[in-house]
């Protein structure tokens, strides 16, 4: 058989089936990231303002002095003024860096939060004033940050670092979303870090990641937050690489995956395959927080390597990816016994992959990003799986679309956003009509 004289044939049937099950919506690219000072390589999702103004983050880019590609962006995307016209963009702050006197964040590998005053908060990766090294260079161990609005239009953004990691037994470098909880603290995950486990980073040391909490000062206006680790990862049967996007239930305990950890799967050198986990708070204040292995991923039947949170339904499931299915947990009906595993739709190359987190719509639809899929013709796609009609039937899974890259987007890596209209929006790390190879990343919308 040659497969060269089938490759044409095989991306027009794929071609034929995207179109097929994405006729009902159409997506646009809302701006090309184009490099330099303007940004590269979004990170995470974006957010709404009250005003519909979108808001994200770019791991690389920008003027703030540091060499080529940047140490990375904020920026936010205003809609068109008239109907038809462009969104434009505008970078509102660009990182300093660990050069010279700056101790500022250095390539941010999440998106940001919004509160309710407008205020932005995010993480670097990189950068700030820790000890961490990188391949004999000082790098920082990455920071969290909030900027202010300016309080005239047209003005700055005020960035302020409200804690530097430091390593060793404290995080160190912070990935994936922050989430906020009902009084007002943040909570997070680094990658790295924690002080425990041996297996985890050839880099730093080892250390297999923490999962925090920042709380904001008290009474005093300009006071320093505080950080708490609430647990550290020892991998083995315990996760490790935490992946940021925690969720959070009503008595505030967290929920969460890590990358690695909980299995010892046969094909990876006995790093595990990934678990999802809770993180209970203390019965008295200033106790410590307990830990449970909810899941250990087993790869063979469920997939492996869940690169992104969980999200809760209405009646306290929680649904997640791993990067070759889509699963739902079920909590169990008295006191703190197992969670049961569903996969609700097993990816192939059609779609596969996920980074980003799923969401739901008002009709109890879950939507979300696959990286990749569809063999040489689609770089990632948005999908759509509805819930069965009738108890016992599958979910459907369909591609409401895929993206092709150049000009279009190109290797979506985030969760999706929905606005008011019942439209998503999103991010690809690559794509576009920006001068980087392959493109430098897109927002991009898609709607119904």
């Amino acid at each position: 058989m040659n497969l060269k004289r089938l490759r044409p044939w095989l991306a027009l049937v794929i071609l034929a089936f995207v179109a097929t099950a994405s006729a009902e919506w159409k997506e646009k690219v809302l701006y090309s990231f184009q490099g330099g000072n303007d940004g590269l390589t979004p990170a995470g999702g974006v957010v709404f303002d009250k005003a519909g103004n979108l808001y994200g983050a770019n791991s690389w880019g920008g003027s703030g002095g540091c060499p080529s590609p940047g140490c990375g962006t904020v920026f936010e995307l205003s809609p068109p003024t008239q109907k038809g016209g462009a969104w434009s963009e505008t970078t509102i702050y660009a990182f300093k860096g660990v050069l010279g006197s700056a101790k500022d964040g250095l390539t941010p590998e999440a998106g940001v939060i919004i509160d309710q005053q407008g205020n932005l908060y995010g993480t670097t990766s990189l950068g700030g004033n820790g000890p961490c090294m990188l391949l004999g260079s000082q790098t920082g161990c990455g920071i969290v940050y909030e900027l202010s609005p300016p309080t005239q239009k047209g003005g700055a953004w005020t960035e302020t670092i409200l804690y530097n990691f430091q390593g060793d037994n404290d995080g160190n470098f912070p990935f994936g979303d922050l989430a906020f909880d009902k009084h007002g603290n943040l909570y997070g995950a680094t990658w790295y870090g924690g002080g425990k486990g041996n297996t985890c980073n050839q880099y730093y040391g080892g250390n297999c990641g923490t999962v925090f909490k920042l709380s904001p000062p008290k009474g005093k206006m300009g006071g320093a937050w505080r950080e708490k680790i609430l647990h550290r990862f020892a991998g083995g049967t315990d996760g490790a690489n935490p992946n940021g996007r925690l969720v959070l239930d009503s008595d505030d305990r967290i929920y969460g995956t890590t990358f690695i950890g909980g299995y010892n799967c046969p094909h990876n050198s006995g790093q595990g395959c990934g678990a999802a986990f809770d993180i209970t708070p203390p019965a008295k204040e200033g106790g410590p927080w307990t830990e449970r292995v909810l899941y250990r991923f087993k790869a063979r039947t469920d997939g492996a390597y869940p690169a992104a949170g969980l999200t809760f339904d209405t009646g306290g499931y929680l649904y997640g990816t791993s990067d070759a299915a889509v699963f739902r947990m079920t909590p169990p009906k008295i006191g703190s016994g197992p969670w049961k595993q569903t996969i609700l739709y097993a990816l192939d190359n059609e779609a596969y992959d996920p980074k980003g987190s799923l969401i739901f719509d008002q009709s109890g639809n879950l939507y979300g990003t696959t990286y990749v899929g569809s063999g040489e013709s689609l770089q990632g796609s948005v999908f759509r799986l509805k819930p069965p009609s009738e108890k016992g039937d599958p979910w459907t899974f369909a591609i409401i679309h895929g993206f092709l890259g150049p000009p279009d987007g190109d290797f979506p890596a985030a969760s999706l956003t929905f606005d008011n209209s019942g439209h998503l929006y999103g991010t690809t790390q690559k794509g576009g009509t920006g001068m980087c190879s392959a493109g430098c990343g897109t927002a991009f919308e898609v709607s119904p």
